[in-house]
């Protein structure tokens, strides 16, 4: 049975509204602008527009059109912490939540004792694996500067609570974190491709070049088939599959992996004009370098999908989910 990926009309629609408010809001001047800064007035606009809402009772929409917004949202390198919020949204109680969709409370996920948007946040989650932890500051949360431009805090912290049924929020959490690796990955490869098409060497465009040309393709294939991944594991969530927290470990490697080689080919496309701060690439590239690094890390994804695949197999299917013999 095929299963059509591309998006329905009321999720286009979510991404063309989100697309129009970013290009008149959040266009990359105003990214650059807000490096190391919360987005205080951007993000009350957000959830005005019900976004950080998506996937709860109170708001509209599930994964599908979760991962909608966040394609959108990342091609325009939104800053703030968005799938955090996606990830409290699914494990606070109704007043909390309510709180964190409205833009009134910030949450901050990490792996103690670092959190991004750790100096702003009234609640705080750490990912260990496939556990989540709510923890407690235990002092004042430290500042610190970061490469990606978002605020980070440092603190040590004391494990208040553990989650025990956290694996459909965690699952959405890493669809959500493909969803906006994809979007920013995209982006990139336009801005790279555009760049191709105009910088010209030898009295042509260097485009033209094999050398240019091929990498720039082989992202674009990588970045395609992590956004049908991640639409894939939306959809196995939607329907509430067994294997979706599978297909969504697989979304956030596949996305994290074909955005991190995005970046490096996009920087050797644009030169020394790609790691300047008012060039046409970093505020995209430094994004996708943070949250490839953010919890939980390329090691926990990794063995949770080949954990996943091993009780699949396990079980009597292959790796393809066909039955054995």
């Amino acid at each position: 049975m095929s299963i059509d990926l591309a998006l329905d009309d009321a999720q286009e629609g979510i991404a063309t509204a989100l697309r129009q408010f970013c290009e008149q809001q959040c266009d990359p001047e105003v990214v650059k602008a807000l490096a190391g800064k919360f987005p205080d007035a951007l993000w009350r606009e957000l959830a005005d527009l019900g976004v950080l809402a998506i996937a709860t009772p109170e708001g509209d929409g599930g994964p599908g059109e979760l991962v909608a917004a966040l394609e959108t949202l990342g091609f325009a390198a939104f800053p703030g912490p968005l799938a955090a919020t996606v990830l409290a949204t699914q494990l606070l109680p109704a007043d909390e939540r309510v709180a964190i969709a409205a833009g009134q409370a910030i949450a901050a996920v990490g792996g103690p004792p670092l959190f991004a948007f750790g100096t702003l946040a009234t609640v705080f989650f750490e990912i260990d694996g496939e556990h989540i932890y709510r923890v407690r500051p235990l002092g004042e949360v430290e500042s610190v500067e970061t490469l990606g431009a978002e605020v980070f805090g440092r603190v040590e912290c004391e494990r208040i609570e553990r989650f025990e049924d956290s694996a459909r929020a965690l699952a959405l959490y890493r669809i959500a974190l493909a969803a906006y690796l994809v979007g920013a990955g995209d982006a990139l490869i336009r801005a790279a491709a555009s760049h191709a098409a105009t910088r010209k060497q030898f009295g042509q465009p260097i485009g033209q070049f094999q050398a240019v040309a091929h990498p720039l393709a082989d992202c674009h294939i990588r970045l395609e088939a992590a956004r049908l991944i991640t639409r894939s594991a939306a959809d196995q969530h939607a329907r509430g599959d067994t294997d979706a927290a599978l297909e969504a470990c697989a979304a956030h490697y596949a996305a994290r992996r074909a955005a991190t080689e995005a970046a490096h080919t996009c920087h050797q496309v644009f030169g020394a004009v790609g790691i300047t701060l008012e060039g046409p690439a970093f505020h995209l590239s430094r994004k996708i370098l943070q949250l490839a690094a953010m919890a939980p890390g390329v090691e926990a994804t990794t063995e949770a999908l080949y954990a996943g695949i091993h009780r699949r197999t396990a079980g009597g299917e292959d790796a393809h989910g066909k039955a054995g013999r």
